[in-house]
Formats: C-alpha cells, structure tokens, sequence
C-alpha cells in the first residue's frame, strides 16, 4: 500500500529519470508546464503562482535551485533557510506540482532544453516577450522553447509576498523585541 510520503517522494526526480518519463508523457499528448525557483520559504505567494502555473496544461514540472545554486545568487548570507531536500519535498506535497527537479547551475537552461517543455512560466516580474538574454526580464529559456513550438507565459504575483520581505519582516521583529 502506498504512503502519503510515498506519493511525495515519488514526485521527487533526478534530471536522467525525469527525461524517461518526459517521453511517455509526450507520447500521451499531455502538455508540459515548466517553471523553476529557489522556493526558499514557501508562502502565499509561491502557492498562488505554481497553481496558476499547473492550469497552464497537463503536468508541471518545478526546477528547484539546489543549494549551491540559491548561495551564488546571493540572496542572503543566510540562505538558503531551508534545505534542497526540504524544499523539494513541500513543493512535491502541493497536490497540482507533479514533479520535482534540482539543478544546480546559475539558472534551468540545460535542464529546459533536456525536458523541452511546452510551456514555460515565470513571475510577471520577467516579461514573455523579451528576446535579449542580457535584459534583466529576459526568461532564460524561452527562445529554446518557442523555438520548438512551445509557449512562454508570466502570471502575476501576489503583492507583498515574497520569501525576502518575510525574511527582512522577521528581522525587524526581532530588532524590536
């Protein structure tokens, strides 16, 4: 009998793996949704957009940023707060992610050119139509996917709710006390 934790853990994918169930999912005409994230502190606002992201199409795949990868982007010399194990693991209990890929370099590139999703999603904090890599709204990925028939998307954000803004908030309660 299959576990709740079972059922987590078997949304939990190394990139290889992944690839093979890529094929049987395009082979049963069912619709890729890729976005990707550090996921750090899990809140109302990753909620709100990985479920607006998964009624794009059929599966949504999250590329979670490995601990290594959160460290480069210079967040926070504190951050990540949780580790990759624990944020792969609560994005795979939210009932519409389907599964869950690390990677470990600066941004998806490699990993959205392996799996070639059908649609691609990010924060309305990037814009869909920007074609310069070097633009700082530039989604990384989307000339790989358009160029393949797929779609790019943004959905907006809920406003004041970021894991940054919660992080500074709890600081500043704490300065108080």
């Amino acid at each position: 009998m299959s576990t709740n934790i079972d059922k987590i853990q078997s949304k939990l994918f190394q990139l290889e793996d992944f690839l093979s169930f890529r094929k049987a999912l395009q082979a049963s005409g069912k619709e890729l949704v890729f976005t990707n994230g550090c996921f750090d502190v899990l809140h109302l606002g990753h909620v709100t957009y990985l479920a607006q992201a998964a009624d794009l199409g059929d599966f949504l795949v999250v590329a979670l940023n490995n601990d290594a990868s959160v460290k480069a982007q210079n967040k926070g010399e504190n951050r990540p707060i949780n580790p990759e194990n624990a944020r792969a693991f609560l994005l795979a209990s939210l009932s519409f992610v389907d599964a869950v890929v690390l990677f470990e370099d600066n941004t998806p590139l490699k990993l959205i050119q392996a799996i070639q999703p059908d649609v691609l999603v990010k924060g309305a904090d990037y814009d869909a139509e920007e074609t310069n890599p070097e633009a700082p709204k530039y989604i990384v990925g989307s000339s790989e996917v358009k160029a393949h028939g797929g779609k790019v998307k943004t959905i907006d954000l809920v406003p004041n709710y970021s894991s940054t803004a919660i992080l500074k908030k709890q600081a500043d309660l704490r300065k108080k006390t």
